[in-house]
């Protein structure tokens, strides 16, 4: 199919708005039931050849090892146990409140329990309505759900291709339930005192210095898909740095510097692929070069780090 189809949010807002809150259900799952991992990596999702899956998790009990996976080609929610029984039903036709239930009674059919701490959205507007309540989300585009998944999927295999060319520690690409992004993040190694009144998941999530590299598909603040790049601490002067293709910008948000490639702009692009690139290579050497790190010693092209393998290549 086509690189980089056409993903306005204005055609799937609605939708979008629905299977968030449906991934927040399965993702606060994946939160009572993995092992907690540095930077909360234990948390978002990763991609399968059909949608996204939890990976394997325990249950409160630890007698049952199990898996949550959204097919977005059939539509479907699975779950399933390792010893081979497994449980489906529709995405479509679903409110919030009725995913929610049928998700857990699916865990009861396949004995299955989960201690889910505070069962509603997470750091969305109605943040405070159980997900048992909302009636309210309960749109669901089959078409635009699946094209969500094919791009998230081009998306993926860019951020691949970028994570390994370095050589330091950096995160798995992965599918942010919380904020519907998906994104992988360097680390220069240098650990970061965060303010005292930082909350918990914050405190976690940048407790190293980083440079993080991601695509969303819009919302509210930003009302369109765009490509982006932050460093973290901010550098004094990142926002007067160049960034490549010309089309890409620094916005302000949240009282830091966001780098910006909009999706519509890398599709129009000549080789958009090259573009997207482009732009977070610029990105990251805008915020490393800034911040101190040490960018040649870190650098792995094509993912090879042996000197006499990289002299042949």
């Amino acid at each position: 199919m086509e690189l980089f189809p056409a993903m306005p949010l204005a055609d799937w807002q609605d939708s979008k708005a629905t299977l968030h809150r449906f991934a927040q259900v399965v993702g606060k799952i994946r939160l009572a039931s993995g092992v907690r991992r540095n930077h909360w990596w234990n948390v978002p999702f990763h991609l399968t050849g059909r949608g996204l899956t939890t990976r394997p998790m325990a249950s409160a009990d630890g007698d049952s090892i199990f898996t949550i996976d959204f097919d977005l080609v059939g539509h479907q929610l699975l779950v399933t146990t390792v010893d081979g029984r497994a449980v489906s039903f529709p995405l479509s036709g679903h409110s919030v409140a009725s995913f929610y239930r049928a998700v857990m009674r699916a865990l009861a059919q396949l004995d299955v329990r989960v201690e889910m701490d505070v069962p509603r959205p997470f750091d969305l507007p109605d943040s405070g309505r159980p997900f048992a309540d909302d009636t309210e989300h309960a749109a669901y585009d089959a078409a635009m759900v699946t094209r969500y998944w094919q791009v998230l999927s081009q998306v993926n295999l860019v951020l691949e291709e970028f994570a390994a060319d370095y050589s330091g520690k950096v995160s798995p690409v992965h599918h942010f339930w919380h904020t519907f992004d998906i994104a992988c993040t360097r680390f220069s190694g240098k650990m970061v005192d965060q303010p005292p009144d930082a909350d918990p998941v914050t405190r976690e999530a940048y407790s190293g210095e980083v440079i993080s590299s991601g695509f969303w598909f819009g919302d509210d603040a930003f009302p369109e898909p765009a490509f982006y790049s932050y460093t973290a601490p901010e550098p004094g002067g990142l926002e007067r740095e160049p960034l490549l293709p010309p089309a890409a910008r620094w916005i302000e948000q949240r009282g830091a510097h966001l780098a910006v490639l909009r999706y519509d702009d890398a599709r129009a692009e000549s080789d958009p692929r090259a573009a997207v690139l482009a732009f977070y290579q610029s990105a990251y050497q805008a915020g490393a070069g800034l911040a101190g790190w040490d960018i040649s010693g870190f650098a792995c092209p094509g993912g090879v780090t042996d000197p006499q393998l990289r002299a042949m290549s």
